[in-house]
């Protein structure tokens, strides 16, 4: 599998908007890219547009173009975080009894959609975007494009997951402590997280809804800027809208933690890089130390103090009708603040605004804070063993920031040798976002940074897994393509009750189809696991018209699994009742 070329979203709109292409050309050539990407990281999605569906969209965009329509997104694909509402998506905030079906898309989407960007699917998260490293979601957890045996980041890992990888031109995400930051310094990202207010927060799932932000994922400081120039702006639905306004930075410094107070958490690759990263913006500005402590102390409210209990307070309905449905680590950690009292919440309100104050005088001697967006990553493996403390390293920089109304912008700074990202987090005062693009310019002109490494397409995960409804089953007719590339059985399971099963005629040998229906039921079949390239060799096998699609279990996880074309219900009988293909074969 070779990689993608990838494309800006500017370059994509003007070549649609100039008639150099058209977004309907675009969408095989989308379609084709998520399809290949599927084998490497089917977890980054949690739902996604059918091919027919993104064909009607780009024919709606074409026609708007040809009719002299100001798109300034034109057939840009781009991708949404499942806890925004898209129409014609279910929300699931990684959580699927949680599921519903938005009857309006988030303002932010809307604006998206007007401007004419293509929605290509809904990204997986921490549940609840509870989390900063990707690993906290019945769907899987997307990996690190980069390297796949490293996270994401998080909450909002699979939107930068799907960037990273050029399956879309920008994917949101959201922020509350740090999740549409984290994720974009590990996989060599722009992170663009708006002062609050500047972006509407309609149709978003709250995690904390004081400090909430709907944020952005590019490749680009140009993207980060076309997106916010289309989304930005009050909504009267918002309460927490605000007035848009761009403050400039005035003077030229630059304030950077104390190095007694720089925590790398063993990792001397990100201490280098941080230093080389002040090194060179001291060819810009005049870089101070301050003192962190006060900042460190107003993040530590964000989980260990009483703003816990927003979430909690966010989360309250399903905690208390189907608490087993939520993470372990997710359900472990909002709990507390269901004992969480009005005078411990106010004593914290109070403190927050004492940091506040120091917050508005350290604005009176520098312009721009910069800090590491974080100090070092871990494996997969390693955050799955220690689920909350290794979380807890990656916010040390960043919790602070929503509550102390601040605007953020991560950018890339170096490469560390597991091809993982470095980034910095430029922060100023509220509505200082544009400043902050404009110094980012300025720090990668002369940063020096090489370009990110090749994506690893094969690396670290070397297996697929893949369900089988039908003459695949063990003792059935094709078992032996099965057997034959070494798969491994894995489990005899269920799919999610939204499946009708049907007998193909005319089929030699026998075949089932399986089909997504509202109105459907669990229908048995096998998993099996099984290498990549074997997997590859598998899907070319398929004969029309059964396809390779996704499957959802009854557990809400997803894995690779036969489904059909429409044509393959001409004249099939419909055996959904049977609850299997091996009940049909009994009964004949």
């Amino acid at each position: 599998m070779t990689t993608f070329e990838r494309q800006s979203a500017t370059a994509i709109a003007h070549a649609v908007r100039t008639g150099q292409t058209t977004a309907v050309a675009l969408v095989d050539e989308i379609h084709a890219r998520l399809f290949a990407y599927d084998a490497i990281q089917p977890q980054i999605w949690i739902s996604r547009a059918s091919y027919e569906d993104m064909l009607a969209a780009a024919r709606v965009i074409d026609a708007r173009v040809a009719a002299g329509d100001d798109l300034p997104l034109a057939g840009v694909p781009f991708a949404v975080k499942d806890n925004i509402d898209v129409v014609g998506f279910e929300t699931t905030a990684a959580c699927p009894a949680f599921a519903y079906r938005p009857q309006a898309s988030a303002t932010v989407v809307q604006r998206l959609l007007d401007a004419g960007a293509l929605c290509v699917g809904k990204t997986n998260l921490d549940q609840f975007a509870t989390g900063l490293n990707g690993t906290r979601s019945p769907y899987g957890a997307p990996r690190n494009a980069y390297n796949l045996a490293y996270v994401s980041g998080g909450s909002s890992s699979g939107s930068a997951s799907a960037t990273a990888a050029g399956l879309v031109a920008f994917a949101l995400g959201t922020d509350t402590a740090g999740s549409g930051r984290v994720p974009a310094a590990f996989q060599h990202l722009i992170g663009f997280k708006p002062t609050k207010g500047r972006w509407s927060n309609t149709g978003l799932v709250p995690a904390c809804r004081t400090l909430d932000c709907i944020t952005v994922f590019t490749d680009d400081t140009a993207d980060a800027r076309l997106i916010d120039s289309v989304v930005a702006g009050f909504d009267a639905r918002d309460a927490y809208s605000r007035p848009l306004a761009n403050l400039p930075i005035e003077r030229k410094t630059i304030g950077v933690p104390r190095r007694d107070q720089r925590v790398f958490f063993g990792d001397l690759e990100s201490e280098y890089l941080f230093d080389r990263a002040i090194e060179k913006l001291g060819q810009l500005y005049n870089v101070v130390e301050i003192d962190y402590a006060p900042l460190q102390e107003a993040a530590q409210l964000l989980y260990s103090g009483p703003w816990v209990a927003e979430r909690t307070a966010a989360m309250a309905g399903i905690l208390a009708s189907n608490p087993e449905a939520v993470d372990p680590t997710v359900r472990e950690i909002v709990e507390v603040g269901q004992g969480t009292t009005a005078v411990e919440l106010f004593n914290g309100i109070y403190r927050l605004a004492e940091l506040k104050r120091y917050a508005e005088n350290l604005w009176q001697t520098i312009d721009i804070m910069v800090f590491p967006t974080t100090g070092t990553t871990y494996r997969v493996a390693e955050l799955q063993a220690s689920p909350i403390v290794l979380n807890s390293a990656f916010g040390y920089y960043t919790n602070f920031v929503n509550l102390l109304d601040m605007a953020a912008l991560a950018v890339p700074a170096g490469t560390r040798t597991n091809a993982t990202g470095f980034g910095i987090t430029l922060i100023g005062p509220a509505d200082t976002d544009r400043a902050l693009l404009d110094a980012a310019d300025a720090y990668l002109a002369i940063a020096d940074l090489p370009s990110p490494p090749p994506l690893d397409l094969e690396g670290k995960m070397q297996t697929v897994k893949l369900a089988v409804v039908g003459a695949h089953l063990k003792d059935m007719p094709l078992h032996w393509q099965l057997t034959s590339r070494d798969a491994k059985f894995v489990g005899a399971f269920e799919t999610a009750p939204n499946y009708r099963l049907y007998a193909i005629a005319d089929s030699v040998p026998p075949k089932p189809a399986l089909v997504y229906s509202d109105d459907g039921a669990a229908i048995a079949l096998e998993v099996y696991e099984m290498g990549v390239a074997e997997f590859g060799s598998f899907v070319v096998e398929v004969p029309p018209p059964l396809a390779i699609g996704t499957v959802t279990l009854a557990d809400g996880t997803s894995v690779k699994g036969f489904v059909a074309e429409p044509r393959a219900l001409t004249g099939a009988e419909d055996i959904t009742h049977l609850g299997g293909w091996r009940a049909y074969i009994a009964q004949k």
